[in-house]
């Protein structure tokens, strides 16, 4: 049977997007929806993405039936960065048919073709920043708050389409009522440092300031990071007020040098189990459900811990002080949070990954990136 794979234009076309990966994980109790109208907003023609990069959205149809999603992109940000074009795909939903997935591969790349790209990359939703990664190992439990899921037959399709890996990330997962002595006394050695230390203020002005603030040490501690390029301050400032409805100052420290912000632990609810009850979209009842499933939530997702470059040495033992309050806060003063993920943390960050395990955090999930290049493959688009 022929597969047809056709840009996404018509509200039709969109409809079926959407509807898509209900499809594909209907028998999977680990699925958790996405939210329909946020991913709406990432690919509308005026999201401000298009500032900045340029995508285009496809759906192969076989039979007359929607077997498979994808977009494609490139990111200016990035290629600036890396000083070569790089293609991306994202959105990637697909039944288990190599063919249907080598045809949105394909369809891809022939788009990508217009920007002369080196390296076709993913999964990307665009950005980092949004949503990335294919889990690959840890398939036995739901994914935490704004992580990503995906059938394990995936990674075979991806694999036999010629991508190989380019670089895994890291779920770890910790108990918030243990931690070493050794995080009280850097607490203790970062406050004789004169470093002081207050949960993030979610209220008003002092929200707003907070969040600037943690925009400058954000870009400035993670400057580096492999495929991620900073956002401006609008799109920061959008996502924080965005999961402002969701924060718990208790796991949200900062950390401040003379009244200035040096550091941060992002500490957050995981809320998934919650967010389950929507099923992708906002009615009423699932609403009203969400809420009452909300009060439960005994888990955390923490994810990044931020320090300025100059203060990342022993001197100050800025990270571990931190660990210790985001903690303290999530367990202490009768907190219901039992357990934590800590995600992602890329495989070569060794200085993330020694913080990280010292804490008593274990390894728990794997996520994969992967390329291919050249970025097509034999074969005209049909």
């Amino acid at each position: 049977m022929s597969i047809q794979v056709k840009a996404v234009c018509t509200n039709k076309d969109w409809a079926d997007f959407s509807d898509l990966p209900e499809r594909i994980y209907r028998d999977d109790p680990n699925w958790v929806p996405a939210l329909r109208s946020a991913i709406r907003k990432q690919l509308a023609p005026d999201s401000e993405f298009r500032s900045y990069g340029d995508g285009q959205a496809f759906i192969a149809l076989q039979g007359g039936e929607v077997v498979g999603r994808i977009v494609a992109a490139t990111n200016f940000r990035l290629n600036k960065k890396e000083n070569r074009n790089v293609g991306l795909f994202g959105y990637f939903e697909c039944v288990d048919r190599q063919a249907v997935s080598d045809a949105l591969f394909k369809h891809a790349a022939a788009w990508l073709g217009k920007y002369d790209c080196e390296v076709l990359r993913g999964p990307i939703d665009l950005s980092t920043h949004i949503n990335c990664l294919f889990l690959v190992d840890g398939f036995d439990s739901p994914p935490c708050f704004m992580m990503p899921y995906n059938p394990a037959y995936y990674i075979g399709l991806v694999e036999k389409a010629g991508f190989v890996k380019v670089k895994d990330a890291l779920a770890y997962d910790f108990d918030m009522t243990a931690l070493s002595p050794v995080f009280e006394r850097a607490y203790r050695r970062a406050l004789l440092a004169g470093i002081t230390f207050r949960p993030i203020r979610l209220n008003g002005k002092g929200f707003d300031e907070d969040c600037r603030s943690m925009y400058a040490v954000f870009n400035n501690s993670f400057v580096d990071n492999w495929s991620a390029t900073p956002r401006s301050e609008s799109e920061f400032l959008a996502t924080a007020r965005d999961l402002k409805k969701i924060a718990d100052p208790d796991i949200f420290p900062i950390a401040e040098l003379n009244g200035e912000m040096i550091g941060f632990w992002m500490g957050l609810p995981d809320v998934n189990s919650a967010l389950k009850k929507l099923q992708g979209r906002f009615t009423p009842l699932g609403v009203a459900k969400y809420l009452w499933h909300r009060r439960s939530v005994d888990r955390a997702r923490v994810l990044a811990v931020g320090v300025l470059p100059e203060y990342q040495n022993s001197n100050y033992a800025l990270g571990p002080a931190l660990v210790h309050l985001g903690m303290q806060g999530g367990s202490g003063n009768k907190k219901k949070y039992q357990r934590a993920e800590l995600s992602w943390v890329w495989e070569d960050n060794q200085s993330s990954r020694k913080l990280t395990e010292a804490s008593g955090a274990k390894h728990y999930k794997t996520y994969r990136i992967y390329e291919r290049s050249p970025i097509g493959i034999s074969g005209g688009v049909g």
